[in-house]
């Protein structure tokens, strides 16, 4: 999906420059980005929690919505009676991802600013990001578990995915494996199917625990022990 939901190569260069500053003002609102952020835990939210998480009245809610609406930047889902919103798609959380690591790393010093209960392990959106994602990268890197660049898993890796229990999609639309630079880190982490494979087997092993509307990860007993035994990665 593209960000401003129209080809750039089709625009001219004003038309392009005003719907970047479109995209940029629905984002510019503190209300809106409290609403964005709570979105990137990848879950759906009805419009009166996304109103409680933003601290505003569930009276002005509807205009704020309508706002990152009809600039592509959250979905609208409909279930009977209900409607629920989500982030439009992986390329906006990326972007809310970049925005958040220019915004807590933003100075001269090179000591990283980042909240440590982020920086350790948190979601981004679909995957996991952080020191824990960092070091499984490299772990997978040194096994041999990745092509060079990270651009896909090799033969060994989507056999060590398999006896995980990591299921893979090949039908997806999205990049199969892609490596993802970490914001916090400023190196790599698993990103694409296979970086949402791995979250997902996190959460059914209970490997994780996640609070519903945060980024924080919270590695259980169980997924400690799992981090050592699986990827020789030691978790706090």
């Amino acid at each position: 999906m593209n960000l401003l939901n129209i080809a750039s190569d089709d625009l001219p260069e004003s038309s392009l420059e005003q719907s970047m500053s479109a995209v940029a003002a629905a984002i510019a609102d503190p209300s809106r980005v409290s609403m964005l952020c709570a979105l990137m835990d990848g879950r759906a939210w009805t419009a009166t929690e996304l109103s409680a998480v933003a601290g505003i009245a569930p009276s002005t809610t509807s205009g704020h919505l309508s706002r990152l609406l009809s600039n592509g930047l959250i979905l609208c889902l409909t279930q009977g009676r209900h409607r629920y919103y989500r982030l439009a798609g992986r390329e906006i959380a990326g972007l809310l991802e970049t925005l958040m690591g220019v915004t807590i790393n933003h100075g001269t010093s090179a000591v990283s600013r980042t909240p440590r209960h982020l920086r350790h392990a948190r979601t981004c959106y679909d995957h996991l990001a952080g020191e824990i994602a960092v070091k499984i990268y490299d772990f997978m890197q040194q096994e041999g578990w990745l092509e060079p660049g990270g651009a896909a898993l090799t033969p060994a890796g989507k056999t060590h995915f398999l006896h995980l229990g990591a299921v893979l999609n090949p039908l997806s639309r999205r990049k199969a494996c892609c490596a993802c630079l970490d914001w916090s880190e400023r190196r790599f982490h698993l990103g694409g199917d296979a970086g949402a494979a791995l979250l997902t087997l996190f959460r059914q092993k209970a490997w994780i625990a996640i609070t519903p509307g945060y980024r924080e990860v919270t590695f259980t007993a169980r997924g400690k022990i799992a981090l050592q035994r699986q990827f020789g990665v030691m978790s706090l």
